[in-house]
């Protein structure tokens, strides 16, 4: 079935890109029926654990923001047992020989209104959200592969990004994301020299990702040393560690708009190949001037 997001999709493009309000008092609302509200915020978590550090960090961050009087709607990708594979059968309507090309795929569902469910559910809290709040530890130097599998399949070509909407000119402008998460690793190895690879290089792609469809991205919060390895001293100093972690999660929720942003060239910093050009700043090792 479609319902649940086809009926209103098109409605919620509409207002989205600014031709009504800016939230959705749910599911099955009507245009008219929208009502300005406080904050809205989406916090997805990818762990496979309901009562790891993740979780209860993420259950901090839903208190938090709950206590400042927002609405918060939870994505808990493993518990929803989100599939983030991309692939044909996603798209029933398409025909049994069809040469599958995502991008494509997800563009005429998207015009025909007929996105998955899923994909379709989890749209709709982006379009929902003033910010986003990712909870989620790094394995093998990057996110778990359910929340990549999420951007590839939720951020859908021709709903939430086409050719002419996308960086500087993104659906997503005025809204913020932060990354909450946890290494293995202990600080002095996820730094710039270390032999765990500096970890904000190793978000960067990710928070790239974000800045594509517009969002500004907050420094993330990073709480290192998270593994279940630890004994005696060593794993109460750990506990002890996330404890302050979630008491201050209030604090870091009460502060949001004042954290600071990663910064992303601006789309006039490009030549028209898509090059950085020579007498602009280069940001991130991604992007770099030629030596």
């Amino acid at each position: 079935m479609q319902d649940n997001f086809s009926t209103l999709s098109r409605k919620k493009w509409l207002l989205h890109n600014g031709r009504a309000g800016r939230s959705l008092g749910g599911e099955n609302c009507s245009i008219n029926d929208l009502e300005p509200t406080l904050t809205t915020t989406l916090i997805v978590l990818a762990h496979p654990e309901p009562h790891s550090f993740n979780g209860a960090w993420a259950s901090a961050t839903q208190k938090a923001c709950e206590a400042m009087g927002d609405t918060v709607l939870i994505s808990d990708l493993v518990a929803m047992n989100f599939q983030p594979v991309e692939r044909a059968n996603n798209y029933p309507h398409l025909p049994s020989n069809h040469h599958f090309d995502a991008l494509k795929a997800q563009e005429e569902a998207a015009e025909q209104d007929m996105l998955p469910d899923d994909v379709g559910r989890e749209i709709v809290k982006l379009l929902r959200a003033d910010r986003v709040i990712f909870h989620f530890p790094i394995w093998w130097f990057a996110p778990p592969a359910i929340l990549k599998g999420w951007f590839d399949r939720v951020l859908a070509h021709g709903a939430l990004h086409t050719v002419e909407r996308r960086f500087d000119k993104g659906h997503f402008l005025g809204r913020k994301a932060l990354f909450c998460v946890t290494t293995g690793s202990n600080e002095e190895e996820s730094a710039f020299n270390g032999r765990e690879g500096d970890i904000h290089m190793l978000l960067w792609p990710t928070a790239y990702t974000l800045r594509y469809l517009g969002f500004s991205v907050a420094v993330p919060e990073i709480v290192h040393g998270v593994h279940g390895y630890h004994h005696g001293a060593r794993k109460e100093a750990l506990e002890e560690r996330l404890v302050r972690a979630l008491k201050a999660q209030t604090e870091l929720i009460s502060e949001f708009d004042r954290r600071p942003l990663i910064q992303f060239n601006a789309d006039e910093d490009f030549n028209a190949n898509g090059r950085l050009k020579s007498d602009r700043p280069s940001y991130s090792q991604f992007i770099r001037k030629a030596s």
